[in-house]
């Protein structure tokens, strides 16, 4: 009997992970090699995203998104390319921010596949560019009708001066998601802590399920066991291959007090990458021109390629066995 009920949480926790993910999911994938790609276009429709001072994130995430799937294409023939969108609208043509979401990791799973990525660009601080602040310069004096004890009385006191000053939005720099597993675990010492910033317009208003249920934790030792190492290895290759062409790299990340719907609901490994801050002026022209993205595209790509080689030749090690 006992051990009936030990088994129920992680018999819960597989039944949760798959009705999660849609009725159509595919199993845990095997030893094979990577034969299907979904690539995230962040945002669209009516759902732009972050703004910066000439251009909005829905429409660089698709044109990034569109790039790295031909490059893919070029290079690996035998890989199919899932897009989940392809025009500047709601995901599957879906009405709301909430079925939008849905549609995205729905069609991953009912795609079969292997490997989910997901572009987004980053915003922080009040306004795209910056913004103006004040601070206190000098001191005048003035005189002041004060009541004192029932009597008004003329007082002198000192009066700030203030001036306007220029305050650049200086956050930068790329960052790449993995799905929220709980910060307990031994195998997310690599994940660096998220106190700002961060994907703040694109999280899903969906709230996680609760750490401490015993199918959830079923449910997330599932996801470690399968998807986790996968999911953090990627994204730390991709961060790598922006470091090694010269990006600031805020790390690899996650998010535990509000879950990122894409890579909660995807069954398979997915990484989110925040490919630049389009609230920073000179990130913006970077992340809006041919050459960024060329070098986007490419280091994504290259991080992808890396991935591919060392789990297929995992694989291919383990079969020869």
């Amino acid at each position: 009997m006992k051990k009936t009920l030990w088994l129920l949480p992680v018999l819960i926790g597989s039944v949760l992970l798959f009705s999660f993910t849609g009725s159509h999911s595919k199993p845990v994938p095997g030893r094979r090699p990577i034969q299907t790609l979904i690539i995230d276009p962040g945002h669209g429709g009516q759902y732009p995203g972050a703004r910066g001072t000439f251009s909005r994130e829905c429409d660089v995430t698709l044109s990034v998104a569109l790039k790295l799937g031909a490059a893919i294409q070029k290079e690996f023939p035998n890989i199919k390319v899932v897009f989940t969108r392809t025009t500047d609208a709601n995901a599957g043509f879906r009405s709301n921010l909430n079925d939008d979401l849905h549609y995205r990791a729905n069609i991953a799973n009912e795609s079969g596949g292997d490997l989910f990525i997901s572009i987004h660009c980053n915003s922080a601080g009040r306004a795209p560019g910056g913004w103006y602040g004040k601070k206190v310069v000098g001191y005048t004096t003035a005189t002041k009708k004060v009541k004192v004890k029932k009597k008004w009385v003329t007082r002198t006191v000192r009066v700030p001066r203030y001036e306007n000053y220029w305050i650049e939005n200086v956050a930068r720099g790329t960052e790449t998601y993995v799905w929220a597993v709980g910060k307990n675990e031994s195998k997310t010492s690599a994940i660096n802590d998220n106190a700002d910033y961060g994907e703040v317009d694109s999280l899903s208003t969906v709230s996680l399920p609760d750490p401490n249920d015993p199918a959830e934790k079923a449910r997330m030792l599932i996801y470690t066991q399968n998807y986790f190492r996968k999911s953090l290895t990627l994204a730390d290759f991709i961060e790598k291959e922006f470091i090694s062409t010269g990006r600031v790299s805020r790390g690899v990340k996650q998010r535990n007090d509000k879950g990122i719907w894409v890579l909660q609901a995807t069954g398979m490994p997915s990484v989110l990458v925040e490919i630049g801050f389009i609230s920073n002026k000179s990130e913006e022209q970077y992340i809006n021109s041919d050459e960024g993205q060329e070098q986007i595209v490419d280091d994504i790509l290259s991080g992808f390629r890396n991935y591919k080689q060392k789990f297929e030749a995992k694989a291919a090690s383990q079969l020869d066995q």
